[in-house]
């Protein structure tokens, strides 16, 4: 089952740069298995499955891994190339500087540059030359990518202090809490990634097999699917668990499974930008759209499935999540929604 949902926001802004090649976005959605008619909900959610397809469609029929939204084409193999170049670096800070030498090669340049102060490293988004970025996906995704290609080499989450950004905070800026785990700054200098230095001197553990089955994926994956195992919110969802008709575990049964008190996981869960009550929440709703999504699921079952015993107060809630009823959100997964 699919543990995480990715807002309608990323699917419609992942399109755009092929919009504006005149490609057909809405077979490329059909390949993907996302139903066009979904994405006429607002609030609609696909599974991390549908949009890592999507990303994967998107850069064939491109043939540009920056889709359309950057100063130039980026080839397809790009990437590949780049991560067949850090494999064989010692360390992070050796990663982050080879990628970077990879990336300036290329003119005009899409790359992060790292710079080290005295406790704290950033990687500072470099961009030259005009690009046709309107939702800040192409944005989104350099950062998303260069941080996660970073943990996945070294085996855990680089853990960041903040995330800056130079533009306005846009409209999906509430999704950038789960993205980024940490405090964000909109209208900043520049657009960066601030993390505790102790991570550059992290040893690269992959080797070039292990390489090879992560680039069979990714980096549509790296955007998609965050490796949170071990994020404070990632530990929380694996013991809560997918079972929603058994009594959830309170927290303070949770705190003391992470070896912490209460306290301390309240501190950590707000400088991850979250609550315990939102956890909970979110899981419920992503565990409800996928459920959504098998049609021979009575909605009433479904209700019972995520925990709640009236089925009313599943209406009332996924309402709240979504912004329209069960039915109607199934009737948008299956393309019947009423014009």
């Amino acid at each position: 089952m699919p543990n995480l949902t990715v807002s309608r926001h990323f699917v419609q802004a992942a399109l755009v740069g092929a919009e504006a090649q005149g490609l057909d976005t809405r077979e490329m959605l059909k390949e993907a298995g996302i139903s066009p008619d979904l994405l006429r909900i607002e609030m609609a959610r696909v599974s991390s499955d549908q949009f890592s397809r999507l990303m994967q469609v998107l850069w064939n029929r491109t043939r540009d891994e920056f889709m359309g939204l950057g100063p130039r084409r980026a080839r397809t193999g790009t990437f590949a190339t780049m991560c067949a170049l850090v494999i064989d670096c010692p360390n992070l800070e050796a990663v982050y500087r080879q990628a970077f030498q990879f990336s300036r090669l290329f003119e005009p340049m899409v790359a992060m540059e790292l710079e080290v102060g005295d406790e704290q490293a950033r990687l500072v988004l470099r961009i030259e030359g005009e690009i046709y970025d309107p939702s800040y996906f192409l944005r989104e995704s350099i950062l998303v990518i260069w941080h996660r290609l970073g943990s996945w080499l070294i085996g855990q989450p680089v853990e960041l202090d903040k995330a800056e950004f130079n533009y306005p905070r846009p409209s999906h800026g509430d999704e950038y809490r789960h993205i980024f785990h940490c405090p964000l700054e909109f209208e900043a200098g520049q657009t960066a990634l601030t993390f505790d230095k102790r991570f550059l001197s992290a040893p690269v553990i992959r080797d070039r097999p292990e390489m090879r089955q992560f680039l069979k994926t990714s980096p549509a994956d790296l955007l998609s699917r965050p490796d949170e195992s071990n994020t404070w919110t990632g530990r929380i969802r694996a013991l809560i668990g997918r079972d929603f008709s058994k009594p959830l575990p309170d927290f303070e049964w949770i705190a003391s499974e992470l070896h912490t008190s209460p306290q301390t996981l309240r501190r950590r869960l707000k400088q991850e930008n979250t609550s315990f009550q939102e956890i909970k929440d979110l899981l419920r709703r992503d565990m409800a759209i996928y459920y959504l999504g098998r049609q021979e699921l009575p909605i009433n079952d479904i209700a019972e499935k995520v925990g709640f015993t009236e089925p009313s107060t599943f209406h009332r809630a996924f309402k709240k999540w979504t912004g329209v009823t069960p039915g109607a959100y199934r009737e948008g997964e299956r393309g019947n929604l009423e014009s």
